[in-house]
């Protein structure tokens, strides 16, 4: 092959390549909108800032209605905060479909106006600016009101039966059985010559139960203290060790009998459940009580503690506020406080008018709250029927048999 062949073969492949022999060139594709310029997504409309109601003064609520590109054509939101000197600041970026955004970086007492800007290809569509908000702290939370009415109700009933109770006017307070059997079962023991056991829970002197455990105690050691007889209580706590032979030692003390306490009458045995249940157990079945009296705090042990002194023949009464042990204690014992009854029974047992006019006060407040409670359940109920259709379609129908007649 020639060296001329060759040069032509070569002309040929590119003049080909390049679209040569009368063979039209492919047009370039162009974007109208970068002939025309594209098109400002819509902004957002009534747009508003309010102060966050009820705070420190340390938020601002800004809601608007989203632009009508909103998600089709626009990349999200910006919301910028403008101070009181003018000066514009981004303070977030939003994606599409936000309707509000909160703003907790703010001072107060400051004036500031806010502007949302919608985000779109063409660039930023801004709102209108909003007029100056200022974030104010409130000294009243008025959405709160209606604790402060059942909080107002409830004080002035305290007062109310306290003030009653101090002239001289029999309070009256419902029977509680295993109250008015303490005695009872406190002169039963003495009558037989044999001790009374008193259990406080197996909790430190942190829980509430035990610490009306200990109020009972003292009314419980006086009467006992009164018929000269014998008390046992084993404790599972240290601190409730000392508190318990305080309140024993002051009952005997204002019983005249100052000579009769022991500080054996408490023995501290130890912290682990099982083992002082166990020990506990001992005990019972040693000295056989003639009464027993497990008040406060109990968990797997109470049904371990309550068939025991079934059964040695012992008077039972229990109490606590833990309703998984309150089934055990009904069925072994002869007498339970259920509840808030453990609660009360300081006040039924010294009668006190302070204490008588605090438990009708709170029985007042707890009167309102469930009427509250019930009232609104009924309200909610028929609202959600009404929407239904069941109230109208009832009234239709009484509506009709009464025409009819």
């Amino acid at each position: 092959m020639t060296k001329q062949a060759i040069l032509a073969g070569v002309i040929l492949v590119v003049l080909l390549s390049a679209g040569a022999f009368g063979q039209d060139r492919p047009e370039a594709v162009v974007d109208s909108s970068n002939l025309t310029g594209a098109i400002l997504p819509a902004p957002v409309t009534n747009i508003e800032a309010k102060n966050h109601k009820y705070d420190d003064g340390e938020r601002i609520d800004l809601f608007w209605e989203k632009s009508v590109d909103d998600p089709d054509n626009i990349f999200g939101y910006k919301v910028y905060r403008i101070d009181k000197d003018g000066a514009s600041e981004l303070v977030r970026e939003l994606l599409p479909g936000t309707t509000e955004y909160f703003d907790e970086e703010v001072e107060n007492d400051v004036p500031y106006q806010y502007i949302v800007a919608v985000v779109g290809e063409a660039g930023e569509a801004p709102s209108e600016m909003t007029p100056e908000v200022m974030a104010a702290w409130e000294f009243f939370n008025f959405s709160k009101l209606n604790i402060l009415i059942l909080g107002f109700i409830v004080c002035g009933s305290v007062l109310f039966f306290i003030s009653s109770a101090k002239s001289g006017k029999k309070l009256f307070i419902r029977k509680i059985g295993g109250l008015e059997a303490l005695e009872e079962a406190v002169g039963r023991a003495t009558e037989m010559g044999r001790p009374i056991l008193f259990i406080p829970g197996i909790l430190d002197l942190d829980d509430v139960q035990t610490l009306a455990a200990i109020t009972i105690l003292g009314k419980v050691s006086r009467v006992i203290a009164d018929y000269d007889s014998k008390i046992l209580m084993p404790v599972s706590r240290s601190l409730v060790m000392t508190s318990a032979r305080e309140t024993i030692k002051e009952s005997y003390m204002s019983a005249g009998r100052p000579d009769g306490y022991n500080d054996n009458m408490v023995q501290y045995i130890t912290d682990e459940q099982f083992g002082y249940v166990a020990a506990v157990n001992g005990i019972m079945v040693r000295e056989k009580p003639a009464t027993c009296l497990y008040l406060g705090a109990f968990f797997a042990e109470s049904l371990i503690l309550a068939e025991t002194g079934n059964s040695i023949g012992a008077i039972q009464i229990a109490g606590t506020a833990r309703p998984g042990q309150l089934p055990f204690f009904v069925a072994a014992c002869d007498y339970t406080l259920i509840g808030e009854e453990l609660f009360a029974a300081s006040a039924y047992l010294s009668g006190d008018p302070k204490q008588l006019g605090s438990l009708k006060g709170q029985d007042i407040g707890k009167i309102v709250a469930m009427s509250a409670i019930i009232l609104g359940t009924l309200a909610m109920t028929f609202a959600s029927a009404w929407e239904l259709g069941f109230m109208q379609s009832l009234l239709d129908i009484l509506n009709s048999i009464f025409v009819t007649n």
